[in-house]
């Protein structure tokens, strides 16, 4: 089955005045106007999401987020919950990014503090919550360094997987991205081999067909996270389970965003 291309850029908390966003969104859709095959999102912080709506309304730019809430409404301080996000013009969400499990490439000396406690029962509460909403979640799941030299890639990377998804109906998960972001890649410029990242990806979709069938593995998309640049995106891009991209540091260049976009095939 042939798969649409998804790149992403997640510009994590960067570009979040009004003014910077409002620029990186026009640069991104300059420099992909008339790229056709490939769904390109942006993913900017919530406070420039109306902001970042006006300038990519009419382009082939898609609005993102970065994160949503279960409950829709409710005392719940600082969330955000699906249906604001789809009232502020959003189509896809990330959900369980490694940064939001605590699980970080590049630890910083604060972050001996938890206060991440994202878990694969809450990506899953998300998840549905998100596609009740109407949205279309990216999913995020990888591997630490010590779970990888421990020989735990597959079983970390399967278990995420299907976490994330319990309780979500095969037609539901027809439409479902997932990211396989190898932790210690992220934000670390090293890049997992495309072979290897090919095989990871092959492992995800063998766990959607364990769980859904062949019909529903070969529609849902995987993108490759963890330091997809220019000078690599062909090559990654290139593999037969490797759908596209979610795209961090890169992303908020638009030359370099730009050139992951026609990187693809």
């Amino acid at each position: 089955m042939a798969r649409t291309p998804i790149i992403a850029g997640n510009w994590k908390m960067n570009k979040g005045t009004a003014a910077a966003a409002s620029a990186l969104a026009q640069e991104v859709v300059t420099a992909i106007a008339g790229k056709s095959g490939v769904t390109v999102v942006v993913c900017p912080p919530y406070t420039v999401l109306h902001t970042v709506r006006e300038v990519v309304a009419g382009s082939s730019v898609v609005l993102g987020a970065q994160d949503a809430f279960w409950k829709a409404t409710g005392a719940y301080t600082s969330q955000i919950s699906g249906e604001m996000l789809k009232d502020a013009g959003v189509t896809y969400v990330i959900l369980g990014h490694s940064e939001t499990r605590g699980r970080f490439g590049v630890p910083e000396p604060e972050e001996t503090v938890k206060h991440y406690g994202e878990t694969d029962a809450t990506v899953n509460l998300k998840v549905k919550a998100a596609i009740a909403a109407g949205l279309e979640p990216i999913i995020c799941i990888g591997e630490t360094l010590d779970e990888r030299e421990g020989g735990k890639t597959d079983l970390v990377v399967s278990s995420q997987v299907a976490g994330a998804i319990t309780g979500v109906t095969s037609e539901k998960a027809l439409r479902l991205v997932f990211a396989y972001e190898p932790v210690w890649a992220i934000g670390t410029g090293k890049v997992c081999d495309a072979t290897e990242a090919n095989r990871v990806c092959g492992i995800v979709r063998q766990t959607i067909r364990s769980l859904y069938g062949v019909e529903v593995a070969d529609a849902v998309r995987v993108q490759y996270g963890g330091s997809m640049k220019p000078d690599n995106a062909a090559e990654l891009l290139s593999q037969p389970h490797i759908d596209g991209g979610l795209i961090g540091g890169a992303s908020l260049k638009s030359a370099d965003f730009a050139a992951i976009v026609h990187a693809t095939a």
